[in-house]
C-alpha cells in the first residue's frame, strides 16, 4: 500500500467517523451510517448481532463502505459480544474513541448480543488533495 494513503486513511478515519455501510439484503442493498474507527485496513464498529446488518453480513459477508471522498469493497465480520476476551483491546480503543456517545443508554454492553464489527477492507478508492490513490488492502494485509 501507498504509505501516503495509509497515513490520509489514518489521519481521515483513525477517529469516531461517520460511515455509511452498504449490506445486501437478498438482491436488493441496503444502507445505513454507522459510527466507525479505522485502524490497520479495517474499520470497527459496536452494534447488535440481531440487528439487519448483522443478519444480512451473516448470509453474505461482502459489504461496502463509502465516507469523506473514500468507497472500499469489503468483508463484514461479526467478532462476538463486545466483552469477550479477545475483543478486550479493541474495545478499549472504541470506549475511548467513542466517549462522547458511547454510554447514553444507546449501548448495553450488558447484553450477549451487543457485538463488535469488523469491516475488513479489501480494494478502495480514496481522493486526497485532487490525487485518487487505489488501494488493495488485502497486499498490505498480508505484508503485515
Amino acid at each position: 500500500m501507498n504509505d501516503k494513503a495509509l497515513t490520509i486513511m489514518t489521519e481521515r478515519f483513525g477517529h469516531d467517523t461517520l460511515l455509511s455501510l452498504a449490506t445486501l439484503d437478498g438482491n436488493r442493498p441496503s444502507v445505513r451510517i454507522v459510527n466507525s474507527y479505522y485502524e490497520d485496513g479495517a474499520f470497527y464498529t459496536v452494534t447488535y448481532a440481531l440487528s439487519n446488518k448483522i443478519q444480512q453480513i451473516k448470509r453474505n459477508r461482502e459489504v461496502a463502505v463509502c465516507g469523506e471522498w473514500f468507497t472500499a469493497y469489503d468483508i463484514g465480520e461479526n467478532l462476538g459480544y463486545v466483552r469477550d476476551e479477545k475483543n478486550k483491546e479493541m474495545m478499549s480503543k472504541l470506549h475511548t474513541v467513542f466517549a462522547e456517545w458511547y454510554d447514553n443508554g444507546h449501548t448495553d454492553e450488558n447484553d450477549p448480543n451487543t457485538c463488535l464489527l469488523c469491516i475488513k477492507l479489501t480494494t478502495g478508492v480514496l481522493f486526497h488533495d485532487g490525487k485518487k490513490y487505489s488501494i488493495d488492502f488485502t497486499r498490505y494485509q498480508n505484508e503485515h
